[in-house]
């Protein structure tokens, strides 16, 4: 008899059958929590994060839900805690919606981790008798419904097969009634009081408006709202299903919109379809709908692009609005509806969701609009939703100047063969360079590096071999007479030539533009003590420091501040002079070092140990801003980022906290007035919601890179367009063609950038990794799961490498090997949890340990335990024994046929054989 956590964890084979117009078409899967057979519309949604919520959104009742990112699952799920507002603090219903979750990967149970996580999804979906379907091809299964459009579906375990369950139509059935709220409710205790109909309504539509100064009576769908008084204004919910089965709603608004007190009106998703309907607007359904965090909407009034939350099915005909509408939003990928406002009454809506929760909280602003709308009325100003959404939107920047059109452009390229600064920024430059091209711009390079792409022939019109430094690049503008420079690609060299060069008036006396970012902005986040100032009259934090400008000042800093501490200058080129000290003599070497580069040193309170996240912003000089790429180090923070195996996205981030180090990044960024790109990272501490700011680059970084190759977004071209002052809503998408480029990639798959170092070349140079940057370059994995993408980075290293795999370690490690960081400790981490399975005595066995020891996250290690667990399976097995499920769940977990060939009893062939 299973325990309850054998039955909880177990995956029982299921098949999902998916109604097409030639029959049925199936997949093979496996089914998780509650072991049940179920029938609905299948869809799918684009989130990377944001699972809970997406499963309690009351708009995907009854639907079988798929999710396109591979990874589910990884931050469990919290409990059921109440807000202040008597909610599900983590919730947007009191139930699981969806009929079924469709996932390609599950978390396997009880490798979840988080410091909120009270269950794994597994538990959660079998108390709430939802079944999950996992080890289906999601990608091959979201393009089969982006080609065929919503479908009808079903999903049967083969334990408990029911081969007459129907397919339903879902739609033809009034989910509104099932979703509704059943009595009435009256919350908060303001001076506006709201009337709510609930059409759906998650929990955060309730505490975002509860912010305010306002009280919420909630009513059912079909309530008569249209008889009572007293109330200030009205919000429409959203809702699931098709808006025409909502006639009693529609019907209600309209008797309430005909009596002779005219009262504003919001209304969100099915909410704004309902209002159109009532106005005699048309409303059809999509093919395959819109559902994901990064639906670019654009405002019709300012043209600004705001990222936005979707969850619909049905849309709002551009053709037909209905009588005295006119459109608010629009979205820039399918030119469908977004929102509609009312030429003379005081009425609003959007088709997306404002309340975010999950995905980010860009327009969270409209029900700021609401509520100052409604208290303007009810003072007697007439002023109108349009004009307030406009005013919100309208963009003055700071400092206003005259654009001229440029001519021949100066590019600062990557520098010379110097860790930090060459390869890395080739790929950005050449991007940087082929934008220029294409609008005609003449180009001048400056980079001695004859070993990189950018200075190859055809790229620039004119290459100038010379040193990246203030007196040659004084010489290239003297003689070339370029309009404009940029300094912004080719790392932190370039970046403090630039400096250097605006500093000493050159660039004035050449009248000179500096495309892009103003230096003004980056001498900002390139002084440490600048930088400080600015991000904290933000109301943001960076760690606890001070700068010292001698080295007797640095001790008593650092005393003051406690040890350890960490030691970082100004302007230093990949983490040069930096370092942790953890006492005072530890100190004084670095801080020596530290004052070599520069005059100022910061000290910061040491933060080693916490998880280190990293955001790619982009933003244009019209205030459209998106972030194209968060990273998370598998290293803790202490460790360069240069030096770390890097994860793309973030694996143990919840949405809310992705979606706040999202929404700080773009504070951040539009506060420096960044033009292009910068990057930002964070100090994020494991065992509750709290973080630090530990830096900006104001230029493109090595990050950068390994950001347009994980997602695919040219972030070094899109950046030099902005530079020229194009909008970004205004460049078209380089893989799709004809979308914008104003967009935040969802990715189906996972990144792993793995370093790679040449240490055993220098004799007297240590292996230890720190905060300053030693490696010479990187290897990027892409995979459907994060052992995948992580065995092939590792193996791309060096030639000898097969993966993670014990024998890359010679011996059996110590505790030394996991609290030093060196270039060979991932391996040690193998070899200790290889050696964990085999000797129960070993003192540092198992990844709790582990993770004591080396500070990285425990979901990473548990992971990495997995592919040493199927590594010892596969030890198990000759060629000929091997059976096709571990084969095929090896490959899977990134082993290569040269790697399993070298792991089984015996070599004669390899893994093919079997």
């Amino acid at each position: 008899m299973m325990t309850d956590r054998e039955e909880e964890a177990r995956l029982v084979p299921a098949v999902l059958f998916i109604e097409c117009d030639d029959g049925e078409k199936a997949f093979r899967g496996e089914m998780f929590g509650h072991m049940g057979n179920v029938s609905g519309e299948i869809v799918f949604q684009t989130g990377m994060v944001g699972y809970v919520e997406s499963l309690t959104d009351p708009s995907y009742a009854c639907q079988l839900l798929v999710l396109t990112y591979p990874l589910i699952g990884n931050y469990g799920v919290p409990d059921d805690t109440v807000d202040e507002y008597g909610f599900p603090r983590y919730f947007e219903s009191d139930k699981v919606q969806p009929a079924a979750l469709i996932v390609s990967r599950v978390c396997p149970y009880g490798s979840e981790n988080h410091w909120l996580s009270d269950q794994p999804l597994h538990r959660y979906l079998r108390k709430a008798k939802v079944p999950g379907f996992t080890g289906v091809d999601t990608r091959m299964l979201t393009k089969f419904i982006r080609e065929k459009g919503t479908m009808r579906a079903k999903l049967i375990c083969e334990a408990n097969s029911t081969p007459l369950l129907p397919f339903v139509d879902i739609n033809s059935e009034n989910l509104v009634a099932k979703v509704s709220t059943k009595k009435i409710q009256t919350l908060g205790n303001g001076s506006i009081r709201l009337l709510a109909v609930d059409c759906g309504m998650k929990y955060n539509q309730l505490r975002v408006l509860l912010r305010h100064d306002v009280t919420v009576t909630v009513v059912p769908w079909d309530y008569q709202f249209q008889n009572e008084e007293g109330y200030d204004g009205l919000f429409l919910s959203s809702g699931p299903g098709d808006p025409a089965m909502c006639a009693e709603t529609e019907a209600n608004l309209r008797a309430f919109m005909e009596k002779p007190k005219v009262l504003p009106i919001f209304g969100i998703c099915l909410g704004h379809q309902i209002l159109a309907r009532a106005f005699g607007g048309k409303t059809y359904k999509l093919k395959y709908g819109n559902r994901g965090h990064n639906q670019p909407c654009i405002h019709v009034g300012t043209g600004r692009c705001m990222i936005t939350a979707q969850n619909h099915g049905y849309a709002v005909d551009n053709e037909a609005l209905g009588k005295g509408l006119r459109p608010l939003f629009v979205n820039a990928n399918d030119g469908t509806n977004e929102g509609l406002f009312h030429e003379s009454l005081p009425y609003f809506s959007v088709q997306f969701h404002p309340e975010h929760s999950p995905g980010p909280a860009d327009t969270e602003f409209l029900f700021d609009v609401f509520v100052e709308l409604v208290k303007n009325w009810k003072n007697g100003s007439r002023i109108s939703p349009q004009e307030m959404v406009h005013q919100k939107l309208t963009y003055v920047p700071p400092i206003v100047q005259e654009k001229r059109t440029q001519k021949k452009v100066l590019v600062l390229g990557s520098g010379g063969l110097t860790i930090g600064q060459a390869g890395e920024f080739d790929y950005s430059g050449a991007q940087a360079l082929k934008a220029l091209k294409e609008k005609g711009i003449e180009t001048v390079l400056v980079n001695p590096n004859v070993a990189t792409v950018q200075t190859s022939k055809g790229f620039a019109t004119k290459t100038c071999f010379v040193p990246i430094d203030k007196h040659y690049v004084t010489q290239v503008i003297k003689k070339m007479r370029p309009t404009g420079i940029i300094c912004t690609f080719g790392g932190q060299t370039a970046l403090n030539c630039a400096v250097e060069l605006y500093n000493n008036g050159t660039l004035k006396q050449y009248n000179v533009d500096v495309l892009g970012t103003p230096i003004e902005a980056i001498m900002k986040t390139e002084d440490r003590g600048l930088f400080k100032e600015h991000i904290e009259r933000l109301g943001e934090r960076v760690a606890p420091s001070k700068v010292a400008c001698s080295l007797q000042e640095a001790v008593e800093v650092a005393e003051s501040l406690g040890f350890p501490v960490l030691l970082r200058a100004s302007y230093a080129l990949g983490g040069l002079g930096s370092g942790f000290a953890n006492d005072r003599n530890e100190l004084i070497e670095i801080a020596q070092k530290a004052f070599s580069y520069n005059n100022q040193v910061f000290i910061d309170r040491s933060l080693k140990g916490w998880k280190e996240v990293e955001y790619e912003v982009v933003r244009d000089a019209y205030d459209n801003c998106v972030t194209v790429c968060n990273m998370e180090n598998v290293d803790p923070v202490g460790i360069h980022t240069g030096e770390s195996i890097v994860v793309a996205p973030s694996q143990t981030l919840n949405d809310f906290e992705y979606q706040t180090l999202r929404t700080v990044a773009i504070k951040v960024a539009r506060s420096f007035g960044i033009i292009g790109e910068c990057n930002i990272q964070y100090a994020v501490c494991p065992d509750r919601f709290e973080y630090y700011i530990i830096e900006v680059n104001a230029r493109l970084s090595r990050s950068s890179a390994l950001a347009s190759k994980a997602t695919g977004y040219p972030l070094a071209y899109v950046a030099t367009r902005l530079a020229l002052g194009e909008a970004l809503p205004k460049i078209k998408n380089s893989v799709t063609g004809n979308t914008t480029a104003c967009f935040e990639p969802s990715l189906d798959y996972c990144v792993v950038k793995v370093p790679r170092w040449d240490l055993c070349k220098f004799a007297r140079v240590s292996n230890k990794i720190g905060s300053v940057m030693k490696s010479v370059g990187e290897a990027m994995g892409i995979g459907r799961s994060f052992e995948e993408a992580f065995q092939k980075a590792l193996r791309m290293t060096s030639d000898g490498a097969v993966g993670f795999h014990p024998s890359a370690f010679p011996r059996v490690p110590e505790a030394e090997d996991f609290t030093r960081p060196t270039d060979k400790r991932i391996f040690a981490i193998a070899r200790g949890l290889y050696h964990g399975l085999h000797d129960p005595s070993f003192p540092l066995r198992g990844a709790a340990k582990i993770q004591e020891l080396t500070g990285i996250d425990l979901w990473f290690l548990r992971h990495m335990e997995t592919i040493i667990e199927t590594h010892q399976k596969l030890e198990t097995y000759t060629c000929y024994e091997l059976p096709e499920a571990l084969l095929y769940q090896a490959k899977q977990y990134g082993f290569s046929d040269r790697q399993i060939s070298r792991v089984i009893k015996k070599r004669e062939a390899g893994a093919e054989c079997a």
